[in-house]
């Protein structure tokens, strides 16, 4: 017996579901971005520096930022430093502004800075004798990702991490310290509408009750 109609509108209509579906993984798979990774590389404040007032010290720093994305640039807004003397942030020893600048696909970039004027007195008491303490730096800045020839809205990245630091005030680690965020992972714009665009075919484009009808009385004929 030949097939009926409905039986094969409904194969059809699966067929173009499963189509847009796949092609909808594709974008959001082709367009998703990555946040760059941000590790703080260098951390050195030694009291024994000879400044114009034996009061005053400086803070020399370096971060490495790098580009996972395979084929996506980014441009970063200027990037805003600020280091505090403990982790709760309750004295802030100074800021440092990192001017914009672009970065190429699985590039990598190393800025460095100097922050002046940073009083002796107060270092000195944040780190006791012959031990160590933590410091702490963060970091914020906004970024667009170069996507083909577009660029994408602004993502904020609001990053940061302790620095365990010795008597003349370096990092104790030599590893390269990341600098992670509480909020939740930055997801790409054009991921999210990938998929929200995949769950309305899914949900407005499903079989029609009367096709879901139909095969279900045709599988339990079929299972008598």
């Amino acid at each position: 017996m030949p097939d009926s109609g409905g039986g094969g509108c409904c194969r059809c209509c699966c067929s173009f579901i499963f189509t847009l579906g796949l092609t909808a993984l594709f974008m959001w798979l082709s367009l998703r971005t990555t946040s760059p990774d941000i590790r703080l590389s260098k951390f050195n404040m030694p009291l024994n520096q000879t400044l114009s007032s034996r009061n005053l010290t400086s803070l020399e720093f370096e971060l490495t930022l790098k580009n996972t994305n395979k084929d996506k640039g980014v441009y970063y807004d200027p990037v805003n430093v600020t280091f505090f003397d403990s982790p709760n942030r309750s004295h802030v020893l100074g800021n440092f502004t990192i001017p914009k600048f672009y970065q190429g696909h699985k590039k990598k970039a190393t800025k460095s800075g100097t922050v002046s004027t940073i009083d002796r007195g107060v270092v000195s008491r944040a780190v006791p004798a012959n031990a160590t303490a933590l410091f702490r730096v963060d970091l914020a800045t906004s970024v667009r990702y170069k996507i083909l020839m577009f660029k994408t809205k602004r993502h904020k990245i609001r990053v940061g991490a302790d620095v365990e630091v010795n008597g003349t005030i370096a990092k104790v680690n030599t590893k390269d310290l990341k600098l992670k965020s509480n909020a939740d992972k930055i997801r790409s714009y054009c991921g999210q509408m990938a998929l929200r665009i995949y769950r309305i075919c899914f949900e407005n484009l499903a079989i029609p009750d009367s096709e879901r009808t139909k095969l279900s009385s045709e599988d339990s004929r079929d299972s008598r």
